[in-house]
């Protein structure tokens, strides 16, 4: 039977949105209905490439026609637009991080539980085929009980490339909260929850250059360390090793690896949604075929899945109790190296519902 199309307002129109808009139409479920942002013509431009009415962000936020607000703004400003959503009675999903600090988050969950209302967050990958073959494989006994892993997302940053980099080296920015929740995402949905973090954080520069354009030439500030190593300790019993990093020039590291009592394992990317998974029993790597699919860009599925959840009533995958969880792992890798501490986390969300296997694609039941 099909769904009425969820209403969408989308505020943040810059360099994410158009990820977002193009993979929206595999879905029935998401009919976005408005646009805004602090700069109009970034709307307007929105508005010429996909037709999406622009307006102001307080028009958006107080028009009747829109269900829910996604928020792709920066992440300094993710919890005050969240907030502002709930106040005017829509559900929210916002872009990763869920917040700046853990309180932030826990304020945004208790108004959306009170107003009784959805909120979810990117990242969305892990619904893509790579990582839900992981879970399957996973699952299904592949590689024995999980033990041990390693995650590694090391580069030199971003100013080489993005146009506007300066966010990455303030709060909620830095290697661990811009790439850290696709790789902690990813674990948590593998594995479970994590219960207690040991790191060790620093930064190699306290100012950068812009090599990009249009701002090349221009120097940043530092404001957040650049290199993160931690170890995790899940609930499950593994222990993971993590490294996220600006301070690295080239690497040969796999981005997830997990080890198992049978096999091992080495997962793509989680920051794509396809990718290659191979297992090794002995000592050679057997690439596996994936099981599920969703293998390109699809950004706005974990969206979809939560409007789908709006009319159904089912609960969706990227909700607001797991952002909020992995931003919790985030902070404690800050806390633990200023304190020479283990952290033992106050979340415990359950882990999300895999995807069926065999969905044609525009399903997401």
């Amino acid at each position: 039977m099909p769904i009425e199309p969820v209403r969408i307002g989308l505020i943040g129109c810059g360099t994410i949105s158009p990820a977002y808009l193009k993979a929206a139409s595999t879905f029935d479920v998401l009919a976005f209905v408005g646009c805004a942002d602090i700069d109009p013509t970034a709307a307007q431009r929105t508005e010429a490439e996909y037709g999406i009415p622009s307006m102001s962000v307080d028009s958006l936020l107080a028009s009747d026609d829109v269900e829910v607000v996604l928020n792709l703004t920066i992440p300094a400003a993710h919890t005050s637009i969240n907030m502002a959503a709930l106040d005017a009675g829509k559900h929210a999903y916002c872009e990763k991080p869920f917040g700046l600090d853990v309180d932030a988050g826990a304020h945004v969950l208790e108004k959306a539980e009170g107003a009784g209302l959805r909120l979810g967050c990117a990242p969305d990958t892990f619904l893509g085929g790579g990582h839900q073959s992981v879970r399957h494989l996973i699952d299904e006994g592949a590689i024995g009980r999980v033990v041990a892993g390693t995650a590694f997302m090391m580069n030199h940053g971003h100013e080489s490339w993005h146009p506007n980099p300066a966010f990455y080296y303030h709060a909620g920015g830095g290697p661990l909260f811009d790439m850290g929740p696709y790789y902690l995402t990813a674990l948590v949905h593998a594995l479970g929850p994590v219960k207690r973090v040991a790191a060790i954080t620093g930064r190699a520069l306290e100012q950068r250059t812009i090599t990009s354009k249009p701002r090349a030439g221009e120097t940043i500030d530092v404001e957040v360390d650049t290199h993160t190593a931690g170890t995790l300790e899940f609930h499950s019993g593994a222990i993971v090793s993590v490294v996220m990093s600006f301070d690295v020039w080239h690497h040969s590291n796999r981005w997830i690896e997990l080890h198992g009592s049978d096999a091992s394992l080495s997962a793509p990317d989680p920051n794509t949604f396809g990718g290659k998974i191979r297992i090794n029993e002995g000592r050679e790597w057997h690439e596996r075929a994936l099981t599920h699919g969703y293998t390109e860009n699809m950004r706005s599925i974990g969206l979809a899945d939560m409007c789908i959840g709006i009319r159904t009533g089912r609960a969706h995958r990227c909700d607001g109790q797991l952002a909020q969880h992995v931003l919790e792992i985030m902070q404690a890798f800050g806390t633990s190296s200023t304190t020479d501490t283990h952290v033992e986390l106050a979340s415990r969300p359950d882990r999300p519902a895999p995807l069926p296997l065999d969905l044609a694609h525009g399903e997401l039941d």
